[in-house]
């Protein structure tokens, strides 16, 4: 008999076949409390559990005794209670190098765009404002040469600092919890304390995973420590980001601008302040949101789930000392 699973997104119709043919499959739309009520039985006898951006957590793992594996179609896990899927020995996998060069590539984008002011001035076109030849109120300014400092030198920071060093000739300044040779080798890279990062950098890139230990890492005063030419760019996780204190930066021009993909509150307000900003370029936290990748993702999920609840978590698995 196939173990029972939980499908908690959409997916390709050949990964579901693929999902399908080692496991029964019940496909729900969330884990909210009404749908976990709605399919109890599914839930009491799943082994495995796939999906994104829902809550797992005490709560759910409670009405899921038979929980074995739990597959995310992401890099990050900020929504699941580690602590909790430890204590029941439940194996919490990942999707960490698939989507490193498209999230790489946004944050690439968000340095150009913001310091060229690209969005802005293409809506000054559309808006029948380029009527001559243009002055100093359009210029942007220069990515080439400037000092790219990047907070959280993973996969995707080394990824950036490529990009950085081969294709722009920046000098690459890093702050991470070890140190990485292959930066400093490749990149000629140098490690830094924060508040050094923060006082060189003309950029300033954070990516870094939502932990009690980075919530609101950049605050008023570690922003008060950035250039006033600096812009602040912003693919990581959203609360690293004191959100208000760095409105009141902006606004009193203590930065330059900022590039943000991920914000305290998804999506972002209608009434963000954020928004009416001509120096804040916000995406719809598009990190790793081409075709491409997000099915590789999606894919790299199925496997991680296969391979979790046929016991192996050599790769891709965030708490393997869990559950061996």
């Amino acid at each position: 008999m196939k173990p029972s699973v939980i499908l908690y997104k959409s997916l390709p119709d050949d990964l579901l076949a693929r999902l399908e043919s080692h496991f029964t499959v019940t496909q729900v739309k969330n884990l909210s409390p009404e749908t976990v009520e709605q399919h109890a039985e599914a839930f009491a006898n799943a082994e495995g559990l796939l999906g994104s951006s829902e809550k797992v957590d005490e709560a759910l793992l409670a009405k899921m005794p038979k929980l074995r594996a739990t597959s995310t179609v992401s890099v990050g896990y900020d929504n699941f209670d580690v602590d909790a899927l430890n204590a029941r020995h439940i194996a919490l996998m990942h999707t960490p190098t698939v989507l490193t060069e498209t999230v790489a590539d946004t944050l690439m984008t968000l340095v150009l765009t913001t310091a060229r002011r690209a969005l802005e001035v293409a809506e000054r076109v559309k808006k029948g404002e380029w009527t001559k030849s243009i002055g100093p109120d359009w210029f942007g300014i220069d990515v080439h040469h400037k000092t790219l400092g990047i907070v959280g030198m993973g996969r995707i920071g080394l990824a950036l600092a490529q990009r950085a060093h081969f294709g722009f000739g920046m000098p690459i300044l890093y702050n991470a919890r070890r140190q990485h040779q292959e930066a400093e080798e490749r990149f000629n890279a140098r490690p830094c304390d924060l508040d050094t990062l923060l006082r060189e950098s003309d950029f300033v890139c954070i990516v870094l995973p939502l932990t009690e230990e980075t919530h609101h890492l950049i605050n008023a005063e570690k922003i008060a420590l950035m250039k006033p030419s600096a812009i602040l760019i912003n693919a990581g996780r959203g609360p690293v980001v004191d959100e208000p204190a760095l409105i009141d930066a902006l606004k009193a021009e203590k930065i330059h601008a900022a590039g943000l993909d991920v914000f305290e509150q998804e999506p972002l307000p209608a009434d963000s302040p954020l928004l009416s900003m001509p120096n804040v370029v916000a995406l719809p936290h598009i990190g790793s949101a081409t075709h491409e990748t997000r099915y590789n993702m999606a894919a790299c999920a199925v496997d991680n789930l296969i391979d979790a609840l046929n016991g192996n978590v050599e790769k891709n698995c965030v708490n393997p000392q869990a559950v061996k």
